[in-house]
């Protein structure tokens, strides 16, 4: 008899997987409707900083996807744009690497990630003037005796996979040394032990800062960061590289961790382990976290009916609340640093950052499903 309601079960389950999930059209469809209604409603793409940078990374998978001209077009115009350059400072003595939006900040990881883009562009139609910025930056930083360039969660998802990129093309070593090194100190420095997940940065540990009620307060978009970021590099990495089982490791320990919080709606609240801090849905970790989950399933680190039960309630999460009529990407949590009690976060709230996110999850979803 229990044998039976297990199997009744199990049955029902697969049913629900196979009638929630999307068909392929349909996710076409729905990034068209996106990202049209970003594009056109921002003609101007704005400067090479990180929330711009990171609307682009969901862009050219888009564009990689559907094939779409105008989406290849929006990118490579902002790269044009932007002089194929992040933060435009010359003078190498100069060169910053904490919080900083003048053009000195060279350095800092919010300036580097539209490297990511420049080099899927240059893989397009190669030109060594696309990616001439981004080798000079990198390697410049990857001379200098610090470690300490990733001192904020975000910057994993900003700047690891503009070294694989980089490793790939270059085949120099040292990309991956540095990336061990930097993310290394990371790790140290706003990895919580005990739960896998990971603090914003040295301002947020515990128990120095405190969720509303006490407890340790983990930002869903800044885990987010991380969790996507991973599962980018993870496929450049070298099947004989000595330090990638910390890379995959991580991704798998924060999969478990991160399927324990999700709520029964489908999204992540703003903080993670204190849903009552600020609650409500919030779209742009969710998406990422929707992303790292759809492409362990499609890639083979994660196996089982409770990851794919995560993935597709985050989906449909992203496509029947988040996702508004006219194609807009609502309850997005604005830029900021922190899960912030009381803040407003509706179906009005959209941004740059959470549509790209958006598109991410989109295509990996269209990469998950079978028709």
């Amino acid at each position: 008899m229990k044998r039976s309601r297990l199997f009744f079960l199990g049955l029902m389950f697969v049913t629900f997987i196979v009638n929630a999930a999307p068909g392929k059209s349909e996710i076409v469809e729905i990034i068209n409707k996106v990202n049209y209604h970003w594009q056109q409603s921002h003609p101007n793409p704005g400067r090479a900083f990180w929330d711009n940078a990171a609307y682009h990374t969901g862009n050219m998978e888009a564009y990689q996807l559907t094939q779409n001209e105008d989406f290849r077009a929006y990118s490579e115009k902002w790269a044009v744009q932007n002089k194929w350059m992040g933060a435009q400072g010359t003078d190498r003595s100069k060169w910053k690497y904490h919080y900083g939006e003048s053009h000195d900040f060279v350095l800092f990881g919010d300036w580097q990630i539209c490297f990511q883009t420049y080099i899927d562009l240059y893989h397009l139609a190669p030109d060594s003037m696309k990616i001439a910025r981004a080798i000079e930056v990198m390697e410049y930083q990857m001379s200098t005796a610090k470690n300490d360039y990733w001192w904020w969660v975000d910057g994993l998802y900003m700047v690891m996979p503009v070294m694989t990129k980089l490793y790939k093309i270059t085949g120099k070593e040292i990309y991956l040394e540095k990336l061990y090194e930097y993310y290394k100190f990371a790790e140290d420095l706003m990895l919580d032990p005990e739960t896998g997940l990971y603090y914003r940065d040295a301002k947020y540990i515990y128990p120095k800062h405190k969720s509303a009620n006490g407890k340790k307060d983990f930002w869903s978009r800044g885990n987010g960061w991380l969790f996507a970021g991973l599962a980018k590099i993870i496929p450049d990495l070298p099947k004989d590289y000595k330090h990638r089982d910390v890379f995959v490791s991580q991704y798998k320990r924060m999969a478990k961790a991160l399927m324990a919080e999700q709520q029964k709606d489908g999204y992540w609240t703003r903080s993670l382990l204190d849903p009552a801090h600020a609650p409500g849905p919030e779209t742009s970790g969710t998406a990422f976290f929707t992303y790292g989950y759809l492409w362990g399933l499609n890639n083979g680190y994660l196996k089982g009916c409770k990851y794919k039960k995560t993935a597709i309630k985050g989906w449909k999460y992203l496509t029947t609340v988040a996702l508004q009529d006219d194609g807009r990407v609502g309850y997005v949590q604005p830029i900021g640093e922190k899960a912030i009690p009381g803040q407003i976060v509706d179906a009005n709230s959209t941004a740059n950052f959470g549509v790209g996110a958006f598109l991410l999850t989109a295509v990996e979803m269209h990469r998950y499903v079978k028709r």
